[in-house]
């Protein structure tokens, strides 16, 4: 079971993992990598978002599907916001649950970089400079290459 959700509103961490562990004895490892958004420079005001609706659900499955197969996780949540977000709001939450640990951090690493590359989503960032989108990065690229 999955949960999978682009939306505009924030994420509650804490509720979500909860709702993974609600009435459950078999798991023995849940992993959550929240990304937020960063301001390395001093200068960004905000970033937005886009996707394209209902193609980026179904890849999202689809990388959610994969990591069932590959690793005995039991249970996964992908949430991955879109809009206008400030730096230091919240922009994903993966979580997943396992029996062990080493499948459910391998797992969340996993579902982190497929969804930075084949999730479509576009990132726009504003800073006092202008606008611009935000291109791929050939480390996200290369990060996939080990799985």
């Amino acid at each position: 079971m999955s949960k999978i959700s682009v939306q505009n509103d924030d994420f509650d961490i804490g509720a979500e993992i909860e709702l993974i562990r609600q009435s459950r004895t078999d798991i023995g490892a849940v992993v959550s990598f929240t990304g937020t958004v960063r301001d390395t420079l001093g200068d960004l005001s905000s970033m937005t978002l886009e996707h394209y609706p209902g193609m980026t659900e179904k890849e999202l499955e689809r990388i959610a599907a994969t990591a069932y197969e590959r690793w005995p996780i039991l249970d996964c949540t992908i949430i991955h916001r879109v809009g206008r977000m400030e730096p230091g709001d919240n922009i994903v939450l993966v979580i997943t649950a396992s029996p062990h640990r080493k499948a459910a951090f391998e797992s969340a690493e996993f579902l982190m970089d497929f969804l930075k590359t084949n999730a479509t989503i576009w990132k726009k960032e504003a800073t006092n400079k202008g606008e611009n989108w935000v291109d791929a990065k050939s480390s996200d690229d290369d990060a996939l290459e080990r799985w």
